[in-house]
């Protein structure tokens, strides 16, 4: 476990990281979820890249669980979490002969502009379940998702939402039941995984409502204009898009994502859901070892 300090407008503050593994031509530095979330639900990678014979890194950002917390609003915001992920970058000695970059959902949003802004560093990147436009995911969840949902729990979900009531147990329990367990994880609650429990138990509100809102039903706060679709034909790097059947964020737009990439690729988990990562995990897990071998040996 290394901690480093991270420089900020705010002053210097320490983040959490994890090695595991070694080797000098694969090193992935794993980006979480959230905002606000925390590297505990990447615990399914310690079943798989050590037998691949993978080097990575856990990592929380600034304001997560493991790492220092904060509470300076202002610090929130896209450009610094990038600045940050540049410095861990630097601390690790992580360069471009071996540095795979990846994420999923806010941690992919953060590795398109990690990329945008410092690709000269990357090796790779891997871009899990998230779509390059926030306005097109709010549009997918609203056309397509919502309407699958039982009509008086979304009136529900929707007036606690209204009404800012986003601690009290009923609005969780009526997002699980009828909105995570179809399209953030497909398995029963009860069977979730100790991994994601811990990650969902220990997220950050006070950084993820500002700057994705209050549930994983669209995205408000601060992300909700985020578009880089038209940017990521600037993204030169080899880089994998991962999208899933029943995900929250549209498999189709993902799949996009990876034609407008010049050097893109494509994974698709036919019966994953946002994260694949444990109810797609063979098929999620196989597609990213063949992709970071492949790309190690600087093809």
């Amino acid at each position: 476990v290394k901690m480093i300090p991270v420089n900020t407008p705010k002053g210097t503050f320490r983040v959490w990281t994890k090695r595991v593994g070694n080797n000098p031509a694969i090193k992935v530095l794993l980006l979480h979820g959230g905002p606000g979330g925390t590297h505990e639900y990447y615990e399914a990678f310690d079943s798989y890249f050590p037998a691949a014979g993978i080097e990575y890194y856990y990592y929380d950002q600034l304001g997560s669980k493991y790492s220092d917390q904060p509470d300076e609003p202002t610090l929130w915001e896209v450009p610094r979490f990038v600045d940050e992920v540049e410095q861990v970058r630097q601390a690790l000695g992580l360069h471009q002969d071996n540095f795979f970059l990846f994420g999923q959902s806010w941690g992919a949003m953060l590795a398109i502009e990690y990329a945008l802004r410092y690709q000269q560093h990357l090796k790779g990147l891997l871009l899990s379940n998230m779509m390059a436009s926030i306005p097109a995911y709010n549009a997918y969840v609203q056309e397509v998702l919502m309407p699958g949902i039982d009509p008086a729990a979304l009136a529900e979900i929707k007036a606690l939402e209204a009404a800012g009531r986003y601690s009290e147990p009923r609005f969780m329990e009526l997002l699980v039941t009828h909105y995570y367990t179809r399209h953030v994880l497909r398995m029963p609650v009860e069977q979730w995984p100790d991994p994601v429990n811990r990650a969902f138990k220990h997220l950050n509100q006070s950084i993820y409502i500002p700057m994705q809102g209050p549930s994983e039903l669209g995205a408000g706060g601060k992300i909700a204009n985020w578009n880089r679709m038209d940017d990521l034909q600037k993204i030169t790097v080899p880089t994998l898009t991962i999208g899933a059947r029943y995900d929250t964020m549209d498999p189709d737009q993902i799949k996009a994502m990876a034609d407008r990439l010049p050097q893109g690729r494509f994974l698709f988990c036919p019966n994953g859901s946002h994260m694949a990562i444990y109810d797609d995990q063979k098929i999620f897990m196989e597609g990213i070892i063949r992709f970071l071998h492949e790309h190690a040996n600087g093809e």
